[in-house]
């Protein structure tokens, strides 16, 4: 349920610095794995407090890590200058295209079909006569792979990949070992916090779902792995927390259920319905924000197979005001400082004099970035002197984070020097 890492994609060599850490044999595994696959379908953060956090205007410039693009496409609807789209998953990117191709070449009908319910009965005459054309010649080659395999089946397209598969995977333990899918149908129809807390109660969900063989399973490395969480990751929860990777999912999922409002919280109404409705939907899925990005809003998006630092050092032709980080910086700062350090060095370099850095983090206090020095026209500085967090803004737009999984949100305003 965290965001997968901006992966490396420099080999890992043999030095000290860069070589796999004791004991960490399991986040190489977790790498590898994803590595070679699509993992997100859909994207596991929260655009509306984002909006609030960024603050965009027609002047600003954002670098976001891709994901499943469904941030992009709600970031770029407030019409910012330039969107660049960063993932060093060539899956992930291909996905945004997919989107983008979709928008510009069928009507809203059709891509409702396809990214709101997740599946498309036309799809393969479609794809071929209206979206391929559109699409980067490696996306071509995937799509022509995947493309009928995730759209053309009666599965849903959010019920594939890493983190489908589990979403599925848990929809298979509510109607086939605990038979307790009419309790959650109630839970998701409600309209008012007090409905939910009472179903909540109602149905006893701390006993009936939190069941210890899912205890074991959300416990497993496979299901972290499916999750997009890395051992680092789960490590830093459990030790800030003082308990395990359950409790803390738990308490994350009882928040969401019985303290915020679930009528528009379509993250986990996707998880269990395997589609998106009409009046719980990203932005991006709406009718009127449709015919804006059909209209030349996604025109305003580029997409970049790279890692934030290597594209960063390809000198983007505009200024970067604002930079959309996920929390790829948990798996730097436990095994690679090296790169990390190099990342913040490129994003100082090509970020415009002031910039506006979010990002998220499995621990609660995220401290790495106190470590790193800058180096800029032959003087050194910390990096830490360079950022003013907005903590108070950032402790209230968490505590309304409709995904409510991550420990903490960061909001950096950056001062070049």
């Amino acid at each position: 349920m965290i965001s997968f890492p901006q992966r490396l994609k420099r080999p890992i060599s043999s030095t000290s610095e860069t070589s796999l850490p004791k004991n960490i044999w399991k986040d190489w595994f977790f790498q590898q794995i994803h590595n070679r696959n699509l993992v997100y379908t859909f994207c596991w953060e929260d655009p509306r407090i984002d909006r609030v956090a960024l603050q965009l205007s027609q002047t600003d410039t954002l670098l976001v890590i891709t994901s499943a693009g469904c941030n992009v496409l709600d970031y770029v609807l407030q019409s910012p200058q330039h969107i660049y789209a960063v993932d060093v998953n060539p899956r992930q990117n291909a996905l945004l295209e997919l989107k983008i191709a979709a928008i510009k070449a069928l009507e809203f009908s059709d891509f409702f079909q396809m990214f709101g319910q997740g599946h498309l009965p036309n799809f393969p005459t479609l794809y071929r006569q209206r979206l391929r054309p559109h699409l980067s010649p490696w996306a071509q080659r995937y799509w022509d792979k995947k493309g009928n395999r995730l759209f053309y089946s009666k599965q849903s397209f959010y019920f594939c990949g890493t983190s489908g598969l589990f979403a599925k995977l848990i929809n298979f333990y509510i109607d086939h070992i605990i038979h307790f899918r009419e309790p959650f149908n109630q839970l998701i129809a409600a309209t008012t916090l007090e409905q939910q807390q009472k179903i909540y109660e109602k149905y006893n969900f701390c006993d009936r779902f939190w069941q210890p063989a899912l205890r074991f399973w959300l416990n497993s490395d496979l299901a972290q792995w499916m999750l997009g969480v890395p051992q680092s990751q789960s490590q830093a929860i459990t030790a800030a927390k003082s308990t395990d990777l359950f409790s803390f999912i738990q308490h994350c999922c009882e928040t969401v259920s019985t303290e915020l409002p679930i009528h528009d919280n379509y993250f986990w109404q996707l998880c269990f319905r395997g589609q998106y409705l009409p009046n719980c939907c990203p932005e991006y899925l709406k009718r009127d924000n449709f015919e804006a990005l059909k209209a030349g809003l996604v025109n305003k998006i580029s997409v970049h197979t790279a890692t934030v630092a290597d594209f960063l050092q390809q000198k983007p032709q505009l200024p970067i005001t604002r930079f959309v980080l996920l929390d790829h910086m948990d798996w730097l700062a436990a095994h690679y400082k090296a790169a990390l350090a190099e990342e913040w060095q490129a994003i100082v370099q090509q970020a415009a004099p002031t910039a506006r850095i979010l990002f998220r983090s499995a621990s609660p206090c995220f401290t790495a970035l106190d470590e790193i020095n800058i180096q800029h026209e032959n003087n050194s500085y910390s990096l830490s002197s360079l950022l003013t967090y907005n903590r108070s803004l950032a402790a209230e737009l968490h505590q309304r984070d409709r995904v409510h999984t991550y420990s903490s949100f960061i909001i950096a305003d950056l001062t070049c020097p």
